[in-house]
């Protein structure tokens, strides 16, 4: 089995209260609880594939996220051209995840059928479930799709020995998550089935849902395939880089997931 390495690469911060993260309130009094934003690279053997895009600047402006660095600037800094690279995984089409299209010029994009008919269906009609979507990153990913450059799954899928996809719903219709053979065991990167660890472990979701029954499902076929929950990253957990070792030069802004926890 072709073995990878994981990275969970942050590039952005929202500071909020724990009221924000939960679908019912976890505690009369609330408390800080900021939200990191991640883009993901897998590499072996030379390969390297990216999941998740990020926001851009001008997306992150408009919702008042703080941009700690460009999602290209993380890249590079691991090493990883942008131009380079040839799959992109998209999780799903929220403006957090399906920004910065344009900076992968050679790459296919992976993405759910039921993800692209939502983003451009009648839902979208309705302004509590375009909200997450900038209509921008959507056409662009329509224009990939005119160019070839999308692989569009119907459920599971291997996209490389040791990767594979698997369609979860729930936060969104086509959220996928990736699963990724490592040195420690199989990685699970969850994205938005959980955004924090709190989220699984109080059963208690992020309050951005569209199926919320699909979504609880979630956490138990994130624990399934990674065989061992620690091996579940969340998608937004600032716990994620205090958890993992750093990545040598990235100032703490890069965690190694494929490494053993260091608490």
């Amino acid at each position: 089995m072709r073995l990878w390495d994981v990275y969970a690469l942050r590039y952005a911060v929202h500071e909020r209260t724990a009221l924000e993260n939960f679908l019912r309130p976890p505690d009369p009094h609330d408390v800080p609880m900021s939200m990191d934003y991640f883009v993901w690279v897998l590499r072996s053997q030379g390969r390297a594939i990216v999941v998740d895009t990020g926001f851009t600047p001008e997306g992150g402006a408009k919702r008042k996220r703080e941009l700690i660095r460009p999602v290209e600037a993380a890249l590079r800094q691991l090493g990883v051209e942008p131009g380079d690279v040839g799959d992109v995984v998209i999780t799903h089409l929220h403006y957090d995840h399906a920004g910065n299209l344009d900076l992968f010029p050679k790459a296919m994009f992976h993405l759910q059928d039921a993800e692209m008919s939502f983003a451009t269906g009648r839902h979208m009609c309705q302004a509590c479930l375009r909200y997450p979507f900038e209509v921008e990153d959507v056409v662009r990913m329509v224009r990939a799709v005119y160019a070839e450059r999308v692989e569009f799954h119907d459920g599971d899928a291997e996209i490389a020995e040791g990767v594979t996809l698997h369609k979860v719903g729930g936060h969104s219709a086509g959220l996928q998550m990736v699963r990724v053979e490592t040195a420690r065991g199989p990685v699970v990167l969850a994205s938005d089935a959980a955004h924090f660890y709190a989220n699984m472990e109080r059963q208690n979701p992020f309050p951005i849902y569209y199926d919320l029954g699909a979504l609880a499902q979630g956490w138990r076929a994130a624990k399934r395939l990674a065989g061992a929950e620690e091996r579940v990253i969340p998608g937004h957990d600032p716990l994620v880089r205090l958890n993992y070792p750093a990545h040598p030069g990235s100032d703490g802004e890069t965690a190694i997931l494929h490494l053993d926890p260091v608490t």
